[in-house]
C-alpha cells in the first residue's frame, strides 16, 4: 500500500480515522521538535510547544485547506508557538548551532582546527541571538528543513 500524504491523513483525521492522527504525530514529532528546540534553546520548552503544536493541529483540523504544503503550516503552527514563548519569557537563548546534531570528534583531530570551529560557531550563535524572532524563524527552517 503506497503511503498516504499528509493531506490525506488530514482529510481522513477529518473524516473519524485516528489512526490517520497518529501517523502524522510519528511522522512530523521528531522534525517540530528539532524546530522548536532549536528556536527555545530548551529541550522541555521545547517538548511543551511541540505539544502545544499537535493539540493545536487537532483543534484547527476541521479547518484545514490543502492548499499549500502541510509541512509549511505546521512550522508555522510550531513557530507562533515558540516566538509566543519567546516573548514571554523576553530572554533569547540559542544552543550550538550541532546541538543534538553533532558529531564526534576523531580523537586525532587537530586542536586547533577544533577551536576555530568553536569561535566560529559561537560567533554564529551571537549573531543569530541578534536576529528578529521571524528572521531566526525563517533561517532555521530553510536550513534546518529545507523550507
Amino acid at each position: 500500500m503506497p503511503q498516504r500524504t499528509d493531506d490525506m491523513l488530514m482529510t481522513a483525521y477529518v473524516q473519524g480515522d485516528e489512526r490517520a492522527l497518529r501517523v502524522l504525530v510519528e511522522r512530523w514529532e521528531r522534525p517540530v521538535f528539532a524546530f522548536l528546540v532549536r528556536m527555545l534553546g530548551s529541550h522541555e520548552e521545547a517538548q511543551d510547544i511541540c505539544q502545544d503544536t499537535f493539540l493545536k493541529l487537532v483543534e484547527t483540523a476541521p479547518r484545514y485547506r490543502a492548499e499549500g504544503k502541510f509541512r509549511s503550516w505546521l512550522f508555522r503552527i510550531a513557530g507562533n508557538g515558540a516566538r509566543n514563548r519567546l516573548r514571554r519569557r523576553k530572554v533569547l537563548r540559542w544552543l550550538t548551532l550541532d546541538s543534538g546534531h553533532a558529531e564526534h570528534p576523531h580523537p586525532a583531530a587537530d586542536a586547533l582546527t577544533d577551536l576555530a570551529r568553536r569561535e566560529d560557531a559561537a560567533r554564529v550563535r551571537a549573531a543569530l541571538s541578534r536576529l528578529p524572532d521571524r528572521q531566526r524563524q525563517a533561517l532555521v527552517l530553510r536550513l534546518d528543513h529545507d523550507l
